[in-house]
């Protein structure tokens, strides 16, 4: 009795502490949003008051009426002309559109190009192809220099953001010398091709371009948003096939952000999950429209959308049509999906998260690892990015390596750039970012593969001499806790999203019940098309070209006005009332956009966040009995068995990293590459392939990081012949005068010298008593690590409470 008692008070206190904690987190949810709408009214009357500063300021108020009608007849004139031009670029924007689709969409890419590989043949066929990009005149590639593979994203857009322009990631590595292929798509998908089956194609592209270059090493993949995740898979289910990976702007923890900051991840519970891309493929006879992702993308942005980018090509009417009218060539290229995809990737990726937790299957009962992958990877994200911000792009890391010293233990090197200001787009295409950060990236992966096992902070300095501009790379060692910075809240926001996943799963089941059974035997390919062709993406270009005969006046019109163009005054009253007017109105967007972005997050957390409080309970009373003892991992544990074995090549790595961990974490490439000039062909690791130069830095890694003292007084014994030790001796002669060592560096190098000061076979050291001192070794892993994983078992508990 006494039992049922103390169980029945243990219920009530715990109902208590939930009611008391849902009170307070609502709480903070009001507070949250009344600041941001605050906020959003105070910019703007900024806005307002910036844009009124020049009519306050100027004297257009006090000009003489004669003046002032002069201006205005002016003006007219010229508002006249800029808007039959701009209307005329609008037009022309259709004919090019409807001239992208008869032409079958092909990439657009400002290279030439040849196919290699056609997928639609593959025994499991997809819609995807290999191209080899062919170099401009003038730029001559190495066949015997490792390829690179650019994967481009299958968003709702058709391929070629890689090589949209000579100043891209295309334009960089050839003129590098690489041999670069690009992974190409069709318009429409092979019926019931799935992501699997994608994956296991551009794993046979990869398969025939190291084929093609068998003398070199592996290629490198580089993949842009949705294809960095797709690059990822490939890393993950063929990890022999590829080099080094490059993921840019690449959402891979879709539930990450930061509350104010992030709408779009709020999208799937909003729409209740991946019910409506189901509705939607449905009506599409089975195929996705990707101007419906577009469109999403648009919605971030309406002030953009609607207004700005029009009004940009207004006001510079004379230069600007050609930028916007190949730019808009691209974006309005709308690509479509098989059913299955979508499925695919809205369950696993969108509205399930379940990449970055390893739970997504490619098939029955096989899910992508993502530590899986044995290649170096590089991160590159911006602050700027409201598509893919750094938390989504960052935060699977923590997900899948709760510490530093779990990471280490896979043996993983993640390299991290971020870029603090450019937008998503312009990760991929903006020319300044070619020419800067994708161009260190190309430079920097003749070197990444020999780096120790570690997460490395990369950031891209600029130095002036002599009126030129150079670019250096600065390495920084850091923990995988430093992530957390990225969170203004911690990531406990993210938990709503569980909740999310789990009534998405109930819709679509209700809706694959009894709603898709209905419209599946309703809809017809031939209307199917016809949707397609009104949705309102297409329908403002296929509206606005030739087809429409009330526009043919404007050719004409449009070239009499070219002919008889009137200058412009900028500093008039008018253009000032037009400036006015145009900040107001972009204004006037970004405060509905504000409003609305928090509307919707209150809304998300006020139907969601109640019923994650238990979730929240569950996920804190998971406690780890014991940590996990990190040394028995098993890459850890066959380094330190061999701790007093190993070649000369590996006595050579082991003083390095030795010196290396003595410094202080940074790593310039101009010095990496000075180095190697120096001693890289006596350390033996350039000749080897990368897989094994790669196993033996990263054992000795291990070694130095668990047990450096050991690994120190060990060393003549992988030096035990004096012409090796002579030639170890030799090569730290040569560094220390080229390198800026510190004073334990110093200390650590006459250690090392005293070690190996006589000649001798026995491997005994006669030196002086070492007196470095003994660095505490990473012994255990986090309790983190143990609470992600009991989360993750309480998480897979509810949802198999959950199902029927």
């Amino acid at each position: 009795m006494r039992e049922v008692e103390s169980r029945t008070g243990e219920r009530n206190d715990g109902g208590q502490a939930g009611l008391t904690e849902l009170a307070r987190s609502q709480a903070k949810v009001t507070e949250v949003y009344h600041e941001r709408c605050t906020k959003a009214v105070q910019r703007y009357l900024d806005a307002v008051k910036t844009a009124s500063e020049p009519w306050l300021e100027g004297s257009a108020r006090s000009a003489p009426p004669l003046d002032l009608w002069r201006d205005a007849s002016a003006y007219w004139l010229d508002f006249t002309q800029r808007s039959i031009l701009f209307w005329d670029t609008l037009r022309q924007r259709g004919n090019n559109w409807i001239e992208h689709e008869k032409a079958g969409k092909p990439p657009l890419l400002d290279f030439d190009w040849e196919t290699i590989a056609d997928a639609r043949t593959f025994e499991r066929p997809v819609n995807y192809a290999l191209l080899r990009i062919i170099p401009p005149d003038g730029i001559k590639t190495d066949p015997q220099r490792r390829p690179f593979v650019i994967i481009d994203p299958r968003a709702g857009h058709g391929p070629g953001i890689g090589g949209f322009k000579q100043d891209s990631q295309v334009g960089v590595a050839l003129k590098a010398g690489h041999p670069v292929y690009f992974v190409s798509f069709f318009p429409e998908p092979v019926p019931g091709q799935t992501l699997a089956d994608v994956s296991r194609a551009e794993a046979e592209f990869l398969r025939i371009v190291g084929e093609r270059h068998s003398k070199t090493r592996k290629p490198v993949v580089i993949g842009n948003c949705q294809g960095g995740w797709a690059s990822m898979l490939v890393g993950a289910i063929e990890p022999d096939l590829v080099g080094p990976i490059v993921i840019n702007g690449a959402p891979m923890s879709y539930w990450a952000g930061n509350d104010g900051e992030n709408p779009m991840r709020y999208a799937g519970g909003m729409l209740g999950g991946t019910w409506p891309a189901l509705l939607a493929s449905d009506l599409g006879a089975g195929k996705f429209d990707g101007a419906y992702l577009v469109e999403n993308f648009e919605y971030l942005n309406p002030a953009n959308t609607y207004f700005d980018k029009y009004y940009t090509l207004f006001s510079k009417i004379d230069t600007e049509p050609e930028r916007f009218l190949e730019f808009e060539r691209w974006w309005g290229g709308f690509f479509l999906m098989d059913r299955q995809e979508i499925k695919w990737i809205v369950e696993n990726l969108f509205v399930g998260n379940n990449l970055a937790e390893g739970d997504a299957e490619w098939s029955e009962g096989r899910a992508f690892d993502l530590r899986a992958i044995q290649s170096p990877i590089i991160l590159f994200a911006s602050l700027g990015d409201n598509i893919t911000p750094p938390q989504q792009a960052f935060n699977w890391v923590a997900d899948i390596y709760p510490t530093t010293e779990a990471l280490k233990a896979n043996g993983q090197v993640i390299v991290g750039l971020m870029h603090k200001s450019v937008g998503h787009l312009g990760i991929f295409v903006s020319g300044a970012v070619a020419k800067r950060e994708h161009t260190q990236i190309v430079d920097l992966i003749d070197y990444i593969e020999h780096l120790p096992p570690g997460l490395y902070g990369m950031q891209v300095e600029e130095l002036k001499t002599d009126g030129s501009v150079r670019y250096d790379v600065l390495l920084t060692e850091r923990r995988v806790e430093d992530l957390q910075i990225l969170q203004k809240y911690g990531r406990k926001d993210e938990v709503p999203f569980e909740t999310v996943e789990t009534t998405s799963e109930a819709f679509a089941s209700a809706y694959e019940s009894f709603i898709h059974p209905l419209v599946a035997a309703m809809v017809t390919p031939a209307g199917a098309a016809m949707r397609r062709t009104m949705h309102p993406q297409r329908a403002q270009r296929w509206a606005m070209s030739d087809l429409n005969p009330f526009l043919w006046p404007l050719k004409g019109a449009a070239e009499m006005v070219r002919a008889n163009r009137a200058p412009r005054d900028n500093k008039g009253p008018m253009a000032m009332m037009e400036r006015w007017t145009a900040a107001i109105t972009s204004a006037s967007w970004d405060l509905y956009r504000d409003l609305r972005d928090a509307g919707v997050e209150n809304t998300f957390f006020r139907t969601y966040g109640p019923t994650s409080i238990g979730v929240a309970a569950e996920q804190k009373e998971a406690v780890a009995e014991e940590p996990i003892d990190v040394r028995n991992a098993p890459l850890v544990k066959r380094a330190l068995s061999r701790l007093e074995e190993g070649d000369p090549t590996e006595g050579i790595v082991r003083a390095v990293l030795l010196l290396m961990k003595a410094g202080t974490g940074r790593r310039r490439l101009s010095a990496m590459k000075r180095t190697r000039e120096l001693v890289g062909k006596d350390v033996g690791l350039l000749e080897m392939p990368a897989e094994a130069a790669r196993e033996i830095i990263r054992g000795q890694s291990y070694i130095v990081d668990f047990e450096p003292v050991k690994a120190l007084v060990a060393l003549p014994k992988l030096l035990r012949a004096s012409a090796d030790r002579r030639r170890l001796l030799d090569l730290l002669d040569r560094l220390e005068g080229r390198i800026e060592a510190n004073p334990k560096q110093i200390a650590l190098l006459g250690e090392i010298r005293r070690l190996l000061s006589r000649d001798g076979s026995d491997g005994e050291a006669t030196g002086s008593p070492i007196t470095e001192p003994k660095a505490e070794p990473p012994k255990q892993l986090r309790p983190l690590a143990v609470k992600q994983e009991s989360a993750r078992r309480a998480r897979d508990n509810r949802r198999a409470r959950a199902r029927p």
